[in-house]
């Protein structure tokens, strides 16, 4: 079996977000939304979650890059994993309506390993050497 995907999903809160309330969708229906997405996120088959941060304390206003509104890490199986858990801002509904959680926030994934030191690499020997 391969070794997981270390995957850092990077969330950011849209302009679209702070104008609300309006079309009847006020900020507590994207909230719950959102809490609807990351538990789905975490019961995908083949996502281990890890861990989380949000940053709503010390992020002000809209994030459309780095730094980002929240984080989360998880080791994925596959990158079709990735793919399906990225697409759920796309399929998760808020407010009960046709509207979905993508128009009030975006995400992206960063993928890379573990940080261990790789196979290829020789270390030193330890010992009295200095």
């Amino acid at each position: 079996m391969a070794a997981p995907l270390r995957v850092l999903f990077c969330i950011g809160i849209n302009q679209n977000f702070f104008d609300l309330p309006t079309d009847g969708i006020t900020t507590g229906h994207v909230w719950q939304s959102f809490v609807a997405m990351t538990d789905s996120l975490k019961a995908l088959p083949g996502v281990d979650f890890i861990g989380d941060i949000d940053d709503d304390a010390h992020m002000v206003g809209p994030s459309d890059g780095w730094p980002w509104t929240c984080y989360i890490l998880a080791d994925v199986d596959t990158q079709e994993t990735v793919k399906a858990a990225c697409n759920l801002l796309r399929t998760t509904p808020v407010g009960g309506g046709d509207v979905k959680l993508w128009r009030f926030a975006k995400i992206e994934a960063r993928i890379g390993r573990a940080l261990t030191v790789r196979d290829d690499v020789a270390l030193p020997a330890t010992g009295g050497e200095r």
